[in-house]
């Protein structure tokens, strides 16, 4: 009997021997190239809500390949202080750019919804008006004053992740939710604003941020990668 299973499974292994697993399937890659532009409509409604901070954020993203894209956003906003001790308002603008990552592979060659990590660079310039104070220690004595306005920039590097869903051709709608880490906090000085639009929170190094955009591509012919 042993002599009678000896052949076969000496054939077996040459048969395994000669296997060799099916190759992985190639990734799909995009056939055009698109530049998606998006306008932050969370902001409208913070807007409303507000009355110490207001802004608008603008955003874009060109696919590159691999499933990367650049990315970019850029706005502005303004912000309130307003005790009654100290009353001061700030003006500002900001630009960052960096790069979003799919965390997926795109099942079909014109699929562009995606779930995203990414990367940025941000800087805002910040204008503070002058600033005016009202002080009483309670013993009767008063004083007020004027303290100049002034310009400071805020740098800043921020991890974001998100979606972006295509709802119809070319129509995206999606979220974003971000951290953003204060590179030189120490310029903001000691009057702080409210808000600065791209970053948030001036009183801290760390900021939290959320954004719902609606977005519309624009895609052209671009051929397969």
């Amino acid at each position: 009997m042993l002599l009678l299973l000896c052949p076969v499974m000496v054939h077996a292994e040459e048969v395994a021997d000669t296997v060799t697993p099916a190759p992985a399937a190639p990734a799909v890659q995009a056939s055009q190239k698109q530049l998606r532009l998006g306008f932050d409509i969370s902001r409208i409604a913070r807007n409303v809500l507000s009355d110490k901070v207001h802004g608008y954020e603008l955003s874009a993203d060109y696919y590159f390949k691999k499933e990367l894209y650049f990315a970019a956003e850029a706005g502005f906003g303004s912000s309130t202080v307003n005790y009654p001790v100290l009353r001061y308002n700030s003006d500002n603008f900001f630009v960052q750019a960096g790069i979003d990552k799919a965390l997926f592979p795109r099942k079909r060659p014109n699929d562009w919804s995606l779930a995203f990590v990414g990367l940025r660079y941000g800087v805002a310039v910040v204008k503070r008006g002058a600033a005016a104070y009202n002080t009483d220690d309670g013993l009767g004595n008063k004083t007020s004053g004027t303290i100049p306005s002034d310009y400071f920039s805020l740098h800043w590097l921020e991890l974001s992740g998100g979606m972006k869903l295509e709802l119809f051709r070319g129509v995206f709608a999606g979220w974003t939710v971000r951290s953003k880490f204060a590179l030189n906090q120490k310029s903001v000085g000691d009057l702080k604003p409210e808000g600065i639009a791209g970053f948030g929170a001036a009183e801290k190094n760390l900021a939290f941020d959320f954004n719902f955009y609606i977005s519309y591509a624009l895609r052209w012919s671009g051929g397969r990668k």
